[in-house]
């Protein structure tokens, strides 16, 4: 017999942050219609916004956490006014100053959808769709990039960690003791080596920092006038460090470094690693979907020797953030790296089946899906898809080298793969002057500043060869011709106006 409960207590509670359906229906069509309107002005905007900290913490409000609750749909009025008024514009057609990809409008509704749903993506048990989502997803990755799908992948936050889980990897694989259980100290053991150049980006010292290495394991191998690794001294390091007792364990190769795109000679690299047995990581968070485009670097193709790969789908593959991936040749490599099996991950088996659990192949438990919104755009797009857009990406920084080459007091320096870096020159300036190659870096810097503020256009900057350079970027599949052949102009018109008030005496005439 059961106690008759008050209505009070056998409704169901309504909780802060609970919603009726009809409530959501309508703030979610809202909120629809408001990122539709605000993707459609995109090129009407600002790419970047020309504000400060005081300015921005004032839009937000100074004060405490309210003892009471809001209306939700003021809430996200308020929300979307903000983050569109002062967020740099990754989607703007002329945002080419970081390698993030303009977001795809799938990508953001695959997010809506896996927000809804959120499946906690740790193992096959607790997501089985998501998982065999997320398996797909990245074989299809290794197809693209024409890597063997017979080893094993995963999806992470971005190129950092997918670095940083091949990182770790290697260090298991390539270590004669039992790394994972005895670490890495001791006097009897030796100092461990990875290898890369100095273009390569500073995942790789979080990565020896946090492994134990520290980053005086790292060689720095100095780059030849492409910014591309020298061989021969990578392979005399390694000799020389053999030779004293240390332990070369990892070779880092790029395939498009963050500040000119220079490809590595990573077939080369990976036939050294191959003779010395090292494991052969390839950085291409940036630059590895390129080798899907024909007319691309050949050296790209040596990623495909790789023991593994990282790769970023919010930057080439043009998803939200975020989403990363890694790759390995060996099934089993991300397993016997982080696979751990307390009481409480013992999961019923499938006989029938190929089941898949995440924690074991990284370093999260508890993961979202990421997957989703890649599954999505890889569908959507296809392979010819992302060829036909990568491609274009690839012709308009080459266009725009090409319009600056053209263009009076613009110096063009570099181009490859879709960067282009140049510099504001002016022409009657004399660079063999004394102090002209300084003065030079500070006007480009200052240029710099002042580009970005104009919201014309979102570009960085670079240092090769000590030359301070304006640095273009084009991972946007909005970016027009029209966009490119506007750059001269604005660059010349800026240029002109900080030249009049920077320029000392002694290098006028």
């Amino acid at each position: 017999m059961t106690r008759e409960q008050p209505e009070s207590e056998s409704a169901h509670p309504t909780a802060p942050l609970e919603m009726s359906a009809k409530a959501f229906q309508d703030l979610g069509h809202h909120l629809v219609d408001t990122i539709a309107a605000f993707l459609a002005s995109l090129p009407a905007r600002p790419a970047a916004p020309d504000t400060d900290s005081g300015e921005v913490l004032e839009a937000l409000g100074r004060g405490a956490l309210p003892e009471d609750g809001s209306a939700a749909g003021d809430l996200l009025d308020e929300a979307a006014d903000l983050l569109m008024t002062y967020s740099r514009l990754n989607g703007h057609p002329r945002s080419w100053g970081y390698v993030i990809g303009s977001p795809a409008p799938i990508g953001i509704l695959g997010d809506f959808l896996a927000s809804a749903i959120n499946p906690n993506c740790t193992s096959w048990i607790a997501s089985p769709v998501a998982a065999e989502m997320e398996r797909q997803a990245v074989g299809w990755i290794a197809d693209l990039l024409g890597y063997p799908k017979a080893g094993k992948g995963l999806l992470v936050s971005g190129g950092t960690m997918a670095n940083f889980v091949g990182f770790l990897a290697a260090r298991r694989a390539k270590t004669p003791w039992d790394v994972r259980t005895a670490g890495i100290m001791g006097s009897d053991k030796p100092r461990l080596r990875a290898y890369a150049s100095e273009e390569t980006h500073t995942w790789i010292q979080k990565a020896a920092d946090m492994a134990g290495l520290g980053t005086d394991s790292i060689r720095w191998i100095p780059c030849d006038r492409n910014q591309r690794l020298d061989i021969q001294t990578l392979r005399r390091c390694i000799e020389q460090d053999r030779a004293k007792g240390d332990l070369p364990f990892l070779v880092v190769g790029t395939a498009g470094t963050v500040s000119t795109g220079a490809v590595d000679p990573l077939p080369e690299m990976a036939k050294m690693c191959r003779q010395h047995d090292l494991w052969f990581h390839v950085d291409g968070a940036y630059g590895a979907f390129a080798v899907a485009v024909p007319g691309t670097p050949p050296d790209l193709t040596g990623l495909r020797d790789a023991d593994s790969i990282a790769v970023d789908g919010h930057k080439w593959l043009y998803l939200p953030l975020e989403v990363g991936c890694v790759l390995t040749r060996d099934p089993q490599a991300l397993t016997q790296t982080f696979s751990y099996q307390p009481a409480y991950y013992s999961f019923p088996t499938y006989p029938e089946d190929d089941p898949i659990h995440y924690h074991q192949l990284g370093p999260q438990n508890s993961r979202g899906l990421r997957a989703l919104k890649l599954w999505l755009a890889l569908r959507l797009a296809g392979r010819n898809g992302y060829i036909s857009m990568i491609g274009q990406d690839l012709n308009l920084a080459c266009r725009l080298h090409s319009v600056i080459e053209r263009s009076p007091d613009l110096e063009a320096v570099t181009q490859s793969l879709s960067i282009t870096t140049f510099r504001y020159s002016p022409a009657d300036l004399d660079p063999s002057e004394p102090n002209a190659a300084e003065y030079l870096n500070d006007l480009n810097g200052a240029l710099l500043a002042r580009l970005q503020r104009s919201g014309e256009l979102f570009i960085s900057n670079a240092v090769v060869d000590g030359r301070y350079l304006l640095r273009a970027c084009i991972t946007n599949f909005r970016t027009a011709p029209a966009d490119v052949d506007a750059v001269p102009e604005i660059v010349r018109r800026h240029g002109a106006a900080l030249d009049q008030e920077m320029r000392p005496p002694s290098l006028r005439e």
